[in-house]
């Protein structure tokens, strides 16, 4: 395979990956607003509250683009702003009570979609393009460096 080959594979298998719909059921979430729960619940399970510019740096997105998502769960009653005691400029975002169930239901169906693909492929084969995957990874970010000179 060239070497243009290997590039033009790599963004077709980022694309792919992206595109990969683990809600095919009747998602109430976008993968993006479920990916941002995730990262609220995760942090409430941790005792902790997350603000709008960790979630934008987690999720890889604008603030705008967080602030937005957020307006949107808010006013669907998904996730509520909470004042920070101590910074009137910060909010904490937290799940509503009433949506711990939506996330949980979607969490149950993204899993029994991923256990229904290891059955299919096989537990070492997952292991083993998982492990591809991070060597692959590994090497392309080696790669970057070096071209940047760092």
């Amino acid at each position: 395979m060239e070497i243009n080959e290997y590039l033009v594979k790599s963004f077709q298998l980022v694309r792919d990956m992206e595109n990969m719909d683990f809600f095919a059921g009747v998602a109430r979430l976008s993968r993006t607003e479920f990916r941002l729960l995730r990262e609220v619940v995760m942090e409430e399970q941790k005792g902790r509250s997350i603000i709008s510019s960790e979630l934008a740096r987690r999720l890889g997105i604008t603030r705008s683009a967080i602030s937005q998502i957020v307006t949107k769960l808010e006013q669907k009653g998904i996730v509520k702003r909470i004042d920070s005691p101590t910074d009137r400029k910060i909010a904490y975002i937290r799940i509503a009570d009433s949506a711990i169930s939506v996330f949980n239901e979607q969490c149950q169906e993204a899993n029994a979609i991923m256990e229904r693909a290891v059955e299919l492929l096989g537990e070492d084969k997952m292991k083993a393009f998982f492990n591809a995957f991070e060597e692959y990874e590994f090497a392309v970010n080696k790669a970057i460096k070096e071209a940047k000179g760092q």
